[in-house]
């Protein structure tokens, strides 16, 4: 499993305009430069008729060699449309993660100047209209506990956004917390100390959380 990194959790998109040309962008997360390369195929799919499809992404594992970075200019002037759209992705330090802009060439030519400036601010509409979130790992837990220790319990991790899940119902109440790995000590203390010792806590191994950037 990666160590922490920030990625699109919720697609975006966005317009920009210049001198006619309309430069279409969309933000979306991937796991992998296959599924990169697949979701650039299928928009220049969706948008046959259009003249360029200018990309980067940052896929893979983040943090090991696995990771690949790409970026293409698809036949526009070499630096004016995948390093600026690049730029948006490494600049906001996003891993697992692609931006394409798609642009309708609007028969007035924009210099390399007002192309950097139009897939620019195509690719940072697309970013701030999507969702970002941080990924760590955490630590799964399972605990058993009373009826009024886990009123008590939800209240406190509910205040440290920990959400109870998987609940079941029976003489007592079973249910599972995932919780950053450093926080594990503390959610021992917290439930040793709420059912004064007959709380029952199961690690239950490793998983990902995603927090709302």
């Amino acid at each position: 499993m990666a160590g922490e990194y920030k990625t699109i959790a919720v697609p975006g998109d966005g317009n920009y305009e210049e001198k006619k040309s309309r430069f279409l962008g969309e933000a979306v997360h991937v796991e992998s430069q296959e599924e990169a390369e697949a979701y650039v195929a299928s928009v220049r799919k969706k948008y046959y008729d259009a003249r360029h499809h200018c990309w980067a992404y940052v896929a893979g594992v983040p943090g090991t060699p696995e990771e690949v970075v790409r970026s293409s200019d698809d036949g526009e002037p070499s630096g004016t449309a995948g390093r600026p759209i690049l730029e948006i992705l490494t600049g906001h330090e996003l891993h697992r993660s692609l931006i394409v802009v798609t642009r309708y060439f609007g028969g007035t030519l924009l210099g390399t100047g007002g192309l950097v400036r139009s897939y620019t601010n195509a690719a940072r509409a697309a970013f701030e209209n999507s969702q970002i979130v941080r990924v760590l790992t955490g630590t799964k837990i399972r605990i058993s506990c009373s009826y009024p220790a886990y009123g008590k319990l939800e209240y406190l991790f509910l205040k440290d956004q920990i959400q109870p899940r998987d609940i079941q119902y029976g003489e007592g109440i079973l249910f599972t917390v995932t919780v950053p790995a450093d926080q594990v000590a503390s959610i021992q203390d917290q439930v040793t100390e709420t059912t004064s010792g007959q709380g029952k806590l199961s690690l239950l191994g490793t998983e990902e959380i995603r927090i709302p950037v």
